[in-house]
C-alpha cells in the first residue's frame, strides 16, 4: 500500500480527538519520504504526531486568548527527534550503549526468532533463571535451541518477563491479540466523572499554570511528559530509588521536568502523591496494566481525588485481548507484530530488522500528549474528569496501515548531519546538547525552561 500523505493522516488523527479539522490550515508540513533508512513511512508518523500535539497546544492557546497561530512540522527534523536519545550530547560526549549483552535476536529450536529484552536488570536474571544459563550469548543461544520460539514467549510472559516470537503480518493477524488491537481505535479519550467545566485563564503559554503528575519510564511515556512540558505544563514526574532505570533516556526525556521519588509501598509516599494529584491537572501512568492502581491510584481512585483529573494510561499490548496484561517494549511490539519480519524482507535479510527508530515509542508518546490536551480542550467547554488510553501495539497497527515506501537507500542522519536540530542547555549532569523540538510556532514557540536534573532532586511538591 502506497504511503498516506502526511496531512492526511493528521486530518486523521484530528478526527480521531474530536479536533475541529479547520486547524490543518494552521499547519504547514514540509518534506518527504524518505526521511529515515526503512520500508515504512518512518517521517510521515513522526511529522504527523508531532503537529497533531502541537496543534491541541494551539487550539488550548486559542481557548485562553481567542489567537490563532501557525504550526510548521519540518519532516526530517520529526523524524531525527524520533531517535533523540542517539544523538544525545553530555559534555561533548556520547553516553555509553545501555543496551544489555545478551539482549536481541536469536533463534529456537524450531527455527523461529525471538527477541530477548534484558535491558533492566530482574528482566535479565529472571530470563537467565527460566534458560538455567549464565550470563553469556553463546550460553543463551545453546539453551534456546531446547525451546520453541512461542512456548518461549508464552513461559516467559507467565513469568513476568519480557520476550517475543518474530512474526509476519498474517501471523500476527491472525493472532487472537493481533484480532484483539485490529478492533481498537487509535486511542480512546472516554469520560470517567462528573466535575465542573474549568476554562483556562488568558496566559503566555498553552499550558501555563497545568500540572501533569508523570509516572512513566523509558521513552514512550516520558516523551508525552517531555511533550506537555514544551508547551508551558508543570511536570513533575515520580520515580522511586529501587526502580531500575536507563541513565540517557532519563537525560533526554527530563527535560523540562522537576523529578521526585516516592516508594509507593509506602503509606507516606502514597499521601505525598495523592496530596500531588489533589492539586494536578494530568495524571499520566505507563506502568504494567494493575501496578498502579493496586497502590490506590487507579483512573477511578485518582477521578474522586481530583474531579477534573485527565488520566493518561500507557500500555504495550491495548486494554482488550488476551495479552492486555503483558509487559513489552517497542522492539517487541515490533518483533511480534509482524514490522521486524516484514522490514527485513524489504532489504532483503534473512534476520528480522528493527526499524531505524522507537518509532512506536516516540509516536505513542507524542499521541499520548496530543489526546490529553485534547481532554483537557473538552473539560474547559463540557467538565467531567477523562480517561485516555493507547499502546504500543495500537500504535503499530495505525503505523503500519500509513503504507510502505522505497526508502531502503536513505542515509541514516549521523551526528554531524543533524546539527541544525540541536540545541545546547545546562543540566543535573552536565552540559546537554540534545534534539531541539521540531514543532515550529508562531506566538508560543515550544521550549523547556527547566534543565534535565537526576531522577529524586525535587522535593514532592508543586511549589518548590
Amino acid at each position: 500500500m502506497p504511503a498516506s500523505d502526511a496531512k492526511t493522516v493528521l486530518a486523521g488523527l484530528l478526527c480521531t480527538a474530536g479536533l475541529d479539522d479547520k486547524a490543518l490550515g494552521d499547519a504547514t508540513l514540509p518534506g518527504s519520504e524518505p526521511a529515515l533508512p526503512s520500508s515504512f513511512a518512518t517521517g510521515t508518523a513522526a511529522q504527523a504526531t508531532v503537529a497533531a500535539s502541537a496543534l491541541a497546544a494551539a487550539n488550548l492557546w486559542r481557548l485562553r486568548t481567542r489567537k490563532r497561530q501557525h504550526v510548521s512540522v519540518d519532516m526530517r527534523h520529526a523524524a531525527v527527534e524520533f531517535r533523540s536519545e542517539r544523538y544525545l550530547r553530555i559534555d561533548g560526549k556520547p553516553y555509553e550503549e545501555y543496551h544489555d549483552d545478551i539482549a536481541g535476536l536469536y533463534r529456537c529450536g524450531d527455527g523461529r526468532w525471538v527477541r530477548l529484552h534484558t535491558n533492566l536488570p530482574h528482566h535479565c536474571a529472571g530470563l537467565l533463571a527460566l534458560l538455567r544459563c549464565p550470563h553469556d550469548k553463546t550460553a543463551v543461544q545453546r539453551a534456546l535451541e531446547g525451546w520453541q520460539g512461542e512456548a518461549l514467549e508464552t513461559a516467559a510472559a507467565e513469568a513476568g518477563l519480557v520476550v517475543t516470537a518474530c512474526r509476519s503480518f498474517d501471523e500476527w493477524d491472525e493472532h487472537p491479540q493481533g484480532r484483539a488491537v485490529a478492533s481498537l481505535p487509535l486511542f480512546t479519550i472516554e469520560r470517567i466523572g462528573d466535575a465542573p467545566e474549568e476554562p483556562l485563564a488568558a496566559a503566555e503559554r498553552p499550558l501555563s499554570g497545568v500540572k501533569v503528575v508523570d509516572l512513566t519510564r523509558i521513552i514512550a511515556g516520558p516523551v508525552c511528559g517531555r511533550t506537555l512540558a514544551a508547551h508551558g505544563a508543570d511536570v513533575m514526574l515520580v520515580t522511586a530509588s529501587h526502580l531500575p532505570s536507563l541513565f540517557p533516556l532519563v537525560v533526554d526525556t527530563g527535560r523540562g521536568k522537576l523529578s521526585t521519588s516516592l516508594d509507593l509501598r509506602q503509606t507516606d509516599a502514597r499521601e505525598a502523591l495523592a496530596a500531588l494529584v489533589r492539586d494536578a491537572d494530568i495524571f499520566v501512568q505507563g506502568y504494567r496494566p494493575g501496578a498502579i492502581a493496586a497502590h490506590g491510584f487507579g483512573p477511578q481512585d485518582v477521578a474522586r481525588l481530583r474531579p477534573g483529573i485527565i488520566y493518561v494510561s500507557l500500555c504495550a499490548y491495548g486494554q482488550q485481548g488476551p495479552w492486555a496484561n503483558r509487559r513489552g517494549f517497542d522492539s517487541l511490539v515490533q518483533t511480534a507484530s509482524g514490522l521486524n519480519a516484514a522490514e527485513a524482507e524489504a532489504f532483503r535479510q534473512s534476520e528480522p530488522r528493527a526499524l531505524p527508530a522507537q518509532e512506536l515509542d516516540h509516536a505513542t508518546g507524542y499521541l499520548l500528549a496530543f489526546a490529553a490536551m485534547a481532554a483537557l480542550a473538552r473539560r474547559t467547554k463540557e467538565g467531567g474528569s477523562w480517561h485516555v488510553r493507547c499502546s504500543l501495539a495500537q500504535t503499530c497497527h495505525w503505523f503500519r496501515h500509513l503504507g510502505r515506501i522505497d526508502g531502503m537507500t536513505c542515509p541514516d542522519p549521523k551526528f554531524d548531519q543533524i546539527a541544525d536540530y540541536l540545541e545546547d542547555s545546562a543540566s543535573g549532569f552536565g552540559r546537554l546538547t540534545a534534539i531541539r523540538h521540531s514543532a515550529v510556532m508562531s506566538e508560543t514557540p515550544p521550549r523547556w525552561v527547566r534543565p534535565s536534573v537526576p531522577l529524586g532532586t525535587h522535593r514532592p511538591a508543586w511549589r518548590q
